[in-house]
Formats: structure tokens, sequence, C-alpha cells
């Protein structure tokens, strides 16, 4: 019984003397307090905020804790990357873990500036917790943490995702800043200056509550404004610790300017495309025979006596095909008659199976030589860009969308400019891209930062960039999409008024490419965009019914019936609707036409 009653005071007298000792205290609980989680939205509880996810979402099973987890589905060339930066201190250790599901699910760091790191797990039929861990280099001061999947594979999850270890030493932010003026402005532009502020490393410009450039100096020119417009802008200081409040705000409203872009179009125009080179299911509806409703009419298609030749044709329907078909005689009275109408009939070059790849100048040539051969030929008033498939990819060093260097980009930019200035101010041009092409681009352009992107992500940008002072219509086919990340950071599907919503304000608004806030597409004046939609359920997926367009309409050009999604303005210029197309629209007893024909009078 002495034992244990002479042992007690012993570690009582050492416990006391090692806290005597000074700093031994200090130091233990700054090193606990240093530590901390340094991952944001670990266990995405809000949707994907923090996070860039080549084809990820949130969902509400399984997940490992709290209401939400990652899903994340590998395709043949993209193996569903989830990642995010974050702020790290040099020289210091950290442990990145979280909890993952699937197979071959991949937990890692990169850019530790000694050795990235990662693990994972060949089959986890269950939640199971993959750990690593990892030491920063000297100079050290971002990381990138990820999880991702493998090609091909099913969908996996992942949720709980931290990274434990010093965090950074932000300091403060900086003061907001002062003396925000209105300088100059534009048709399209307003230039803005303010005060410096002390200790700001740069500043966020924002027009009309959405941040729209990042500048390094006390001013900055916000482009792609529309003619005779108020717009309001506001100013953020930044530096590492993050944003200032935001200075007092401005008011720029725009001057006259020209139509630009949009020569003589009704204020609201209805675009549909033609079926002049076959039928299908819908039948051969003869170009006399379209409703007065229809203001540009698109013949579809040209298309190349080869993918890389530039030669492109319009072989009108044979009558083995379609036994209704016109004479050419009469087939060219009904375009002048249209056209004595106001409307215009444009040339539509590529569609589904109609690839065209301009990579040589020679292909270039041909297709400036061939496309003004058909115009020529029938009297047309432009010319429709609808490339898809594999027409347009990016090259893996092309990088920036105002600089293209890609031969198939440089060289289409190269033929739209000398056709342009060929038939001069009075050309109609207008593109019909899919969403992969361009909204797809504020989250990936390109083959990406890491590589193994699918190189046709936002390749048509650089050409819309190119020419939008010539563009007098974009009209993006909202549909046989898969879905797509808005500006609020949500995926969008087809089928309904919100997913149209989104597509439409991303033009509108504009949007940083690629997620790079330094690097940003500017916005569309709303008199260049047309929502693109299928004017039935046999033309095409993401078919939506009237009232669904109605909403779509009522929301961006009143802010009114307006769903989820948070527009970024009000655009009653907004100039139309689109749609794949005539031909079926006449099958379903002009629906689409009379829906827009219902709204806009």
């Amino acid at each position: 019984m002495d034992r244990p009653r002479r042992t007690r005071p012993v570690l009582a007298a050492l416990t006391a003397a090692l806290l005597a000792v000074p700093g031994i205290t200090a130091l233990s609980s700054a090193a606990r307090a240093a530590d901390a989680d340094l991952a944001q939205n670990g266990g995405f509880e809000s949707g994907l905020d923090g996070w860039s996810c080549t084809a990820g979402t949130t969902v509400g099973s399984p997940v490992h804790s709290g209401g939400s987890a990652l899903q994340a589905t590998p395709a043949g060339s993209d193996n569903a990357q989830c990642a995010q930066t974050v702020t790290v201190q040099p020289d210091a250790q950290y442990t990145l873990s979280g909890y993952v599901r699937g197979s071959y699910v991949y937990l890692g760091a990169s850019g530790t500036g000694t050795t990235d790191v990662s693990a994972w797990t060949q089959s986890a039929p269950d939640w199971q917790r993959l750990t690593t861990g990892f030491r920063t280099g000297p100079a050290t001061t971002k990381v990138t943490i990820y999880t991702h999947g493998w090609y091909g594979t099913g969908a996996y999850y992942a949720d709980d995702v931290s990274l434990v270890g010093p965090g950074a030493s932000a300091g403060q932010p900086p003061a907001a800043p002062t003396g925000l003026t209105v300088t100059a402005v534009t048709s399209s532009s307003a230039t803005l200056s303010w005060s410096a502020v002390t200790g700001a490393t740069s500043y966020a410009v924002f027009r009309d509550g959405a941040k729209v450039q990042t500048a390094s100096g006390t001013s900055a020119t916000v482009t792609g404004l529309s003619p005779s417009t108020a717009y309001g802008f506001q100013v953020a200081a930044v530096n590492a610790a993050g944003e200032s409040a935001r200075s007092a705000a401005v008011t720029a409203t725009t001057t006259a300017g020209s139509s630009g872009g949009t020569p003589q179009l009704p204020a609201h125009a209805l675009v549909g495309y033609l079926h002049a080179s076959f039928a299908n299911g819908s039948g051969y509806t003869r170009l006399a025979d379209v409703p007065d409703s229809w203001d540009v009419i698109d013949l579809a298609f040209g298309e190349p006596t080869s993918a890389t030749s530039g030669d492109i044709r319009l072989t009108r329907c044979p009558v083995t095909e379609c036994p209704n078909a016109e004479s050419d005689a009469d087939f060219k009275a009904a375009i002048r008659a249209k056209q004595a109408a106001g409307k215009k009939v444009l040339i539509s070059i590529g569609g589904q199976n109609g690839q065209v790849q301009l990579t040589t100048t020679a292909a270039r040539d041909a297709f400036v030589s061939s496309v003004s051969g058909i115009i020529d030929t029938y009297g047309l008033d432009g010319l429709d860009i609808d490339f898809e498939g594999h027409s347009l990819s990016l090259n893996a060093d092309d990088t920036d969308f105002k600089n293209p260097k890609t031969p198939v980009i440089v060289n289409l930019i190269s033929a739209l400019k000398t056709l342009k200035a060929r038939y001069g101010a009075k050309f109609v041009l207008t593109m019909a891209p899919e969403t992969f092409f361009v909204q797809m681009g504020y989250q990936y352009y390109g083959t990406g930062k890491w590589g193994g992107q699918d190189p046709r992500c936002g390749a048509y940008l650089p050409v819309i960039y190119a020419l939008r002072d010539d563009l007098t219509l974009l009209h993006v086919q909202d549909y046989n999409s898969g879905p797509i990340m808005g500006l609020d950071n949500q995926y969008h599907s087809m089928g309904g008024a919100d997913y149209h919503i989104a597509m439409t304000d991303m033009l509108l608004t504009g949007f940083p490419v690629a997620g790079d806030p330094n690097n940003v597409f500017p916005p569309l004046r709303p008199d260049q965009v047309a929502i693109g939609m299928p004017a039935s359920t046999n033309a095409g997926n993401g078919y939506v019914a009237p009232a669904e367009v109605v909403k779509t309409l009522d929301c961006l050009t009143k802010k009114s019936n307006c769903g989820s999604y948070p527009t970024h303005g009000t655009w009653p210029a907004l100039r139309g609707l689109m749609t794949w197309s005539v031909n079926w629209d006449r099958y379903s007893n002009w629906e689409f036409q009379k829906t827009f024909d219902g709204y806009f009078g």
C-alpha cells in the first residue's frame, strides 16, 4: 500500500516541474491552434462550391456524413477530377484525408513543392478512408488537392475531404476603394478609374453585381456592353487575405452607337433551319411554303467533299427522296420572294454529318471560294456556321481564347473575316455551336492544365470572340447536351426553363474561361443572342413545352417568372429564338412558331 501512495506525489511533482519550464505550455497550445482543416466545403454540403469538377455533381445518397456527397462519373477521356486550390504555409506538414466509394478512386495533392502524393483504392463497395501526407516546399504557398476516378469506370463518390495543417497567415483584407468614376463610355464599353488602396494587390470590377474583370491597376475598361443601356459598377480591393467591401456604385450609360452586327433584322426574330438537302421523317417543306413568321431561314446543309478539303457543296434534296421538291428555278424564286418580304436566307455549313476541318491555308481558301459560289449562285444573304462533332478542337498548347494558334481555328476565323469583307455590312453571319463548345468553357478549355480533357471544350470561344463585331446572331444549341455548369456553379440539365435561362445568362453576362478570373469571355450584346431549342420531341433531346419557353423569355427579358437560377441582368433586347427545325415544327402543327408569335406578337 505504500508504493501507490508514494507514486502519485512523484508524478504530480514531475508534471508541475514540466509545466514550470518556460514555453512548454505556449508551444503546445500554439501547435494545436495552428492546425486547421483548410479544405473548403470538404463535405460537399454547399454543392460544388470551392471545387472545380469535370463531371461531378452532389447527391443526397450515399453520404458518409451530413446531407451531401460528391458523385462523379469518368468517361473515356475524362477521369472526372474534382479539385480545389488551398493556401498553405511554406515548409509545413499537412495531412490529406477523405472517404470514398467506388472502383479506382484517387485522393491526392499536387504543387506541394516537394513530392506530390496520392492515395487510392482499387475497390471500395462501402465508404473507405484514404489518407496521405506531405510537406510543402520552402517557397510553396498554394497546393491543389483533388479526387478522381479512372477513365471509363463507373461513378465514384467522395465525402468529408480534409486537409489538416497550419493555415496561412492571411492578415486583413484591404479597405474598400473610393473615388470610383466613369471616365469614358462608347456604345459597347465603359472606362472606370478609382483611388489606389494601401495593401491591395489587385482589384475586382463588378457590373450589376457580377464580377466581370480583375485589374492590376486603378483603371479598367469593361467591354461587350449594349448600346443605350445603363449599367451599375463597383470595385473591390483584393489581397492574399481576401476581398474588401465593394465601393460605392456608379452608373454608366452607353451611347446609342449603331446596329453593329445585326443588319436589318426585326427587334425580335424567329430563326429556323429548313431541310434543303434531305427530308428525314419530317418530310420536305418547300421554301415558298415557310410561313412569314420565320425571319431567318438557314438552308441545311452545305457539306464538304471531305473533312479537310474546305470545298463546300450544297446538293439539293433529290426527287427520289423528296418527290415534292421544287425546281432550282422555283427555289431561287422563293429565295427572292422571301428577301422581298424582309426575310434573310442563309446557307448553313456543317450539321451533324458535315465535319469541316480547315487544317491548311489551301482548305481555308477553298472554303472561301466554294461558299462564295453558293451564296452567289442562289443570291443568299449570308452564312451560318454549324460546325459540330470534331470540326473544331484546340491543340494542347492553345490556351488563350483571345490569341488562338490552332490551324483549324485560325483558318476559320480568317475565312469568315474574308467573306464578311467581300460582301460588306449587309452580310449576315450566324453561328449555332453546341453547349460543349461554348458554355462548357466556363469550366474547361481545351486539354486543360493537367491534360486529358477533351480538346473540343470551349473550342468555339476564340471564333466567337474574334468575330464578335461581325457576328449577327449566336444561337447555341440548347439541346442534345449533357448537364452544363452555370454561373451559379450548379449543373443544369435540359428539359426546363432553368436550363435555357442559365445557358443564355452566361452569354449575356460573360464568364471566366476555365475558371480564370483574369481571362474573361466578354458578354455578347442581347441583340446578338437567340436561344436554340428543338421544335418538338422528334427534333432532338431537350424539348421544352410552350409554357417553359414563355418562362424562359419572361425571366430573361422581364426578370419575372424566374425559377431557381439567379440571372445577372434583364435583357428586353434579346433577339429571339432559333429552332431545329422548320420542317419538324410543321410536322408538329407549328407549335414553336405559334409560341414565338404569341409572345412577341
